[in-house]
């Protein structure tokens, strides 16, 4: 488990404390196991092992994760079935590879070729809030970050109130998860909402360069690009005012609250 103090989201000390005391989670959303530290030293994050319709667990959900990141848009859940393998279809002819719709050693070397080529950009500033409440991610934000931030605008008007946002997407009110569930949904990085405690295990370890999610079993609030979006009333005012999911400018003002978090991060991001 991360255990996070406050401190400055982008600070270096942060950021080498929770790698040094990170315990690896291995499970995501749709159930599937997530592999949390893919192995680039071969350029393969699969492994060099050979993904097709039919495989399940954590290679193919990061493997659903990284289509996505580089702009081929698949669900989340952890089995290698026909839309997956259309994604990677698609992926294979817009890199001139032979197109079989299996991910082999040459398509996975491409995927992470692909998603290194991602880490190396940095924003170039922070997500910005407007008077109106509604934020705009920095100009050079993967477009998969741009929909997370558009789906959180979505909600700022709505109230708070618990369990909101997990029997429908659509609701007038909306309580901590359901927040942050709703705007990971909104850029297909999460297919089904998750309690707070189940957001303990999203994804991969640690802070992400993009997107952090913090959780722990009473609360969970996600920070994209510098800025937190929170149903807590830490960070920053209400706005618009009332209660409910806001945009906050300071990004780690809710670890105020004194508990401790687990730092979660779509993988790539």
């Amino acid at each position: 488990m991360v255990v996070v103090a406050a401190a400055l989201l982008a600070g270096p000390a942060l950021a080498a404390a929770s790698r040094t005391h990170q315990k690896k989670h291995h499970s995501s959303s749709g159930g599937a196991a997530l592999a949390a530290n893919p192995d680039y030293s071969s350029g393969d994050p699969f492994g060099n092992q050979t993904l097709q319709e039919g495989s399940s667990g954590g290679e193919v959900t990061l493997l659903q994760f990284y289509l996505d990141d580089v702009g081929v848009s698949t669900p989340v859940d952890g089995q290698y079935g026909s839309t997956t393998k259309q994604s990677v279809k698609r992926f294979q002819a817009d890199r001139g590879l032979p197109v079989t719709g299996r991910v082999g050693q040459k398509t996975g070397k491409a995927i992470g070729g692909a998603i290194q080529q991602l880490d190396a950009i940095k924003p170039n500033g922070r997500t910005k809030i407007h008077w109106s409440g509604k934020a705009t991610a920095p100009s050079n934000a993967p477009a998969v970050v741009k929909a997370v931030v558009a789906a959180a605008n979505q909600i700022i008007n709505t109230s708070y109130c618990y369990a909101g946002g997990h029997g429908s997407w659509k609701s007038s009110c909306y309580d901590c998860s359901g927040s942050v569930s709703y705007a990971l949904h909104g850029a297909n990085l999460l297919s089904s909402p998750e309690d707070s405690t189940s957001l303990e295990s999203y994804g991969a370890p640690g802070p992400g360069k993009w997107i952090t999610i913090y959780a722990n079993s009473g609360h969970t609030f996600i920070v994209v690009a510098g800025r937190a979006f929170d149903t807590a009333n830490y960070g920053g005012p209400n706005r618009p005012a009332g209660t409910g999911p806001r945009w906050r400018s300071n990004p780690t003002g809710n670890l105020a609250d004194g508990g401790t978090y687990v730092e979660r991060h779509p993988p790539g991001l």
